[in-house]
């Protein structure tokens, strides 16, 4: 058999679409470095144009969000602060459940 025709057969008898999913850990630390590459370029919005943009806030953001404070302490990453990034960056299937929460959105249950 030539090894074209080899390479035909074997192309044939291969399942066309594999479905990979990257680790929840990986996806974690991808957010985290785009988080802060967003940072360095610039505040990020207050976390009511956050909201108002489509995405869900997590309960911590949703309580500093509510508090009479100044758009700066509202544009601040509070995920660097939550045992939710530590947990999600260091475990797959970590046990974390906060609603709107990135890092428990990517933990692959």
């Amino acid at each position: 058999m030539s090894d074209e025709k080899w390479m035909e057969q074997i192309a044939a008898e291969s399942p066309l679409e594999e479905s990979v999913t990257a680790s929840s850990c990986l996806k974690s630390k991808i957010y985290s470095q785009l988080i802060l590459e967003m940072e360095t370029a610039g505040p990020l919005l207050p976390l009511g144009e956050t909201k108002q943009a489509g995405r869900a806030l997590c309960v911590f953001e949703h309580l500093v969000e509510i508090l009479p404070t100044p758009d700066k302490l509202q544009s601040l990453q509070y995920c660097k602060v939550c045992h939710a990034k530590a947990l999600g960056e260091r475990m797959e299937n970590a046990p974390i459940y906060w609603p709107g929460c990135p890092y428990c959105e990517f933990q692959n249950r």
